[in-house]
C-alpha cells in the first residue's frame, strides 16, 4: 500500500511543476512514506531522518516530509522530535500537498492529518517510477474496520471505503495498453471490497474477474485476503480464470485459538484449514504464503506449538514473519500485557522461522520437473546470462536468457531449486 501511495505522490507532485530527482542530494523535496504496524519500521524511519538532517545542514532550503501512517500516528508530535521536519501529511491528505508546500516557503511549517471517508484518489492516474515496466499495483480501496487488537491501521488509514468500480477496470486498461503485463489488486482486506452501480451491489469477486476479463494475456493478483472473508466463489473464480495467479496470502498470525481470540481476528484454527482445504481442494497448485506474529500478549508454549502445528498442516510457501511489537494506543497495548519475553519472543521466531524455511524448500523441491509458465520480469540479480520472472503461484524462477525478454511468457522446467528461488530452462 505505501509503494502505492507514494505513486500517487509522485503523480499530484508532477502535475504541480515538481520533477523526481536522480539522488537524495540533488532534492530540494525529501518525503518519507512510513509505516506504522512494527516498532521496526518507525525506528527506521528515524535512523533515515538523521542521514536526511546532514544533508539539510549543507542544503537549508532543502524541504523534509514526513507521510503517511507515522504522520498520522505521531502528529505534529513530529515536530517536537524531529526538528528537522517540515511537513507532516497523513494517508488522506496528499491532494493538500502543493498547498502545503507553499505555506513551507513562506517560513511555516505545515501539516495535514485529517481522515477522510471518501478519499479513494481514484481519478489520479499513479507515476510508476519504481516499476519493472512488467507489474504494476492497483488500489481498491483504503483503510480498514476489522481492529485487529495488535494493529494500528484503523486508526492510521481510517475507514474502509472502496473505490469505484470503472475506474479500477480503466486503470488496469491503460497499464495493459502502456505494456503492463501483471497487475496487483491492493486493500487492506480486499475481500470486504464493495461498489453499488446501477442499482446493484459488485464484490471483490465481481471485480477481479471483471479484471480478468480484459485480455486472457494480463495476469491478475491480489493482496491481502482476511481469512475470515474468503469465500468459496472467490476460490472458484480463481480456479476458473488462467489468468487470476494461483496465489493467495492468507495470514493466519497464530495457529492458536485463544490467541486469535486475544487478536480479534475473528475467525478459528478450524475455520482457517477449512478454506486452506477449500482452495486446495479447488486450485490443487495454488502457491500460499502467510503472516505469522510470534510472543503475542499471553503466549504460552502450547499456544506457541499450535502456529508451529498450523504450519506443518499447510505447508506454506513463504512467510512474512514477526516477533510481536507492542504498538501505542491499540486494543492490545490497553487490554493485555505484553508479557512474553524478548528472549523467548526470539526463541520462538527463530524456530518459526527455520521452520519456514524447511517448508519453503520442500515446496520447491516439489515442483522440479514440472513446467510453469513464467512472465519475464529481467535479467537475474546474480547472472547477467539469466533472467528472472514469477510463475502464477508467485515463485521466484530463473532460467537462461536466450533470446527472450522483458514481458514475455515462457514455458520453463524446473530442474533444480534453493529455499528462495525455482531454477529452470526453457522449453
Amino acid at each position: 500500500m505505501n509503494f502505492s501511495d507514494s505513486e500517487i505522490v509522485a503523480s499530484i507532485l508532477i502535475d504541480n511543476n515538481y520533477e523526481l530527482a536522480e539522488k537524495f542530494s540533488d532534492a530540494d523535496l525529501l518525503l518519507i512514506n512510513t509505516c506504522s504496524i512494527r516498532d521496526n519500521a518507525e525506528k527506521r524511519v528515524r535512523n533515515r531522518l538523521k542521514e536526511f538532517v546532514s544533508l539539510k545542514i549543507k542544503k537549508p532550503e532543502m524541504v523534509i516530509g514526513i507521510i503517511g501512517c507515522m504522520a498520522e500516528r505521531l502528529k505534529e508530535k513530529l515536530f517536537e522530535e524531529e526538528k528537522a521536519v517540515d511537513l507532516i501529511i497523513g494517508p488522506d491528505a496528499y491532494r493538500d500537498l502543493p498547498k502545503l508546500l507553499t505555506k513551507i516557503e513562506s517560513g511555516q511549517k505545515a501539516a495535514n492529518i485529517i481522515l477522510s471517508e471518501e478519499e479513494t484518489y481514484a481519478d489520479i492516474k499513479p507515476v510508476r517510477y519504481g516499476s519493472n515496466g512488467v507489474s504494476a499495483f492497483i488500489s481498491i480501496m483504503r483503510g480498514c474496520e476489522n481492529f485487529c487488537s495488535y494493529c494500528v491501521v484503523p486508526y492510521t488509514r481510517g475507514k474502509e471505503r472502496s473505490r469505484n468500480i470503472d475506474s479500477i477496470i480503466d486503470e488496469a486498461k491503460s497499464l495493459l495498453k502502456d505494456g503492463y503485463s501483471e497487475i496487483t489488486l491492493l486493500g487492506q482486506n480486499v475481500n470486504s471490497y464493495r461498489w453499488k452501480k446501477d442499482g446493484r451491489e459488485f464484490n471483490f469477486t465481481e471485480l477481479i474477474e471483471n479484471v480478468a476479463l480484459i485480455n486472457p494475456l494480463l495476469r491478475v493478483r491480489f493482496t491481502t485476503s482476511h481469512p475470515k472473508d474468503i469465500s468459496d466463489e472467490l476460490i472458484e473464480t480463481i480456479a476458473k480464470h488462467k489468468n487470476i495467479c494461483n496465489s493467495i496470502h492468507l495470514p493466519v498470525q497464530s495457529g492458536s485459538n485463544s490467541v486469535l481470540k486475544r487478536m480479534n481476528r475473528k475467525y478459528t484454527r478450524e475455520w482457517y484449514l477449512n478454506r486452506i482445504e477449500k482452495i486446495k481442494e479447488l486450485t490443487p497448485d495454488c502457491g500460499l504464503t502467510t503472516d505469522i506474529i510470534s510472543g503475542f500478549c499471553g503466549e504460552t508454549e502450547f499456544e506457541h506449538n499450535e502456529t508451529i502445528s498450523i504450519m506443518k498442516k499447510v505447508g506454506y510457501d513463504f512467510a512474512f514473519m514477526f516477533k510481536y511489537s507492542e504498538r501505542p494506543n491499540t486494543a492490545a497495548e490497553k487490554k493485555f500485557k505484553d508479557d512474553v519475553t524478548e528472549e523467548i519472543k526470539k526463541r520462538r521466531l527463530k524456530e518459526i522461522i527455520e521452520l519456514q524455511q524447511e517448508l519453503s524448500h520442500k515446496s520447491n523441491l516439489r515442483d522440479i520437473g514440472k513446467t510453469f509458465e513464467v512472465l519475464v520480469e529481467g535479467v537475474s540479480k546474480r547472472s547477467t546470462e539469466d533472467l528472472s520472472g514469477r510463475n502464477s503461484q508467485n515463485k521466484v524462477v530463473v532460467f537462461p536468457k536466450r533470446n527472450f525478454k522483458k514481458g514475455d511468457y515462457v514455458n520453463v522446467e524446473i530442474i533444480d531449486c534453493t529455499s528462495a528461488t525455482l531454477i529452470g530452462v526453457s522449453l
